[in-house]
């Protein structure tokens, strides 16, 4: 089993690729699915900050909005993909729980698309940091938020490595939460369906 260590690397290093470079993913097996779930996730950031912005058209926001909707129901889609294949290798370990295992409030597959927000954050935060035209003022403010960022972040790196280290014990019971997501579902999505029955 891959650690949480080996996994953050994956965020950073692609995270500062994928900001000079075109997105792409060199893993397979497990480090795969965490790359293409971070993926989403570096592209549902970008197209937040073009959603927010002041000066583009009526048009291009609605592509955007598609987009992040797109976007996020993949990321969604891999957090379960991560968690079925934590839950294969379980199989194929033949690791069950142990009578008295308990369940943890959140899956290893949500802790890691976490802690790949949080990698998106830091590295936004340390580029606002280190702007040119920044001024003491916004750099002490950012320095303030990076700090919080980095403590969330080793607390989080943390507990969710003591979680895959409970779950390969039996510890801790192990499930893959289904999001069960409905805006992109045209027979779920009322303004769709009602759309389509006019």
């Amino acid at each position: 089993m891959e650690s949480i260590a080996n996994i953050t690397q994956l965020h950073r290093q692609r995270c500062a690729t994928w900001h000079s470079q075109p997105v792409n993913n060199p893993y397979d097996g497990l480090l795969g699915l965490v790359c293409q779930q971070f993926s989403f996730n570096f592209l549902l950031w970008h197209e937040e900050d073009i959603a927010r912005s002041r000066d583009v058209t009526a048009e291009r926001i609605a592509e955007v909005k598609r987009a992040i909707d797109g976007f996020n129901q993949k990321r969604n889609d891999y957090i379960e993909r991560i968690d079925d294949w934590i839950m294969e290798e379980l199989g194929r370990r033949g690791i069950a729980p142990l009578a008295d295992a308990r369940q943890s409030t959140e899956t290893a597959g949500s802790a890691i698309d976490r802690l790949s927000i949080l990698t998106l954050r830091i590295y936004h935060l340390e580029e606002q940091r280190d702007r040119a035209d920044a001024t003491a003022e916004h750099r002490q403010n950012v320095t303030t938020k990076l700090a919080i960022a980095l403590a969330q972040f080793d607390d989080l790196s943390r507990s969710a490595q003591e979680l895959l280290d409970d779950l390969f014990a039996g510890r801790k019971r192990h499930k893959t939460y289904r999001q069960l997501k409905m805006y992109n579902d045209p027979t779920m999505n009322p303004y769709l369906y009602k759309a389509q029955q006019k």
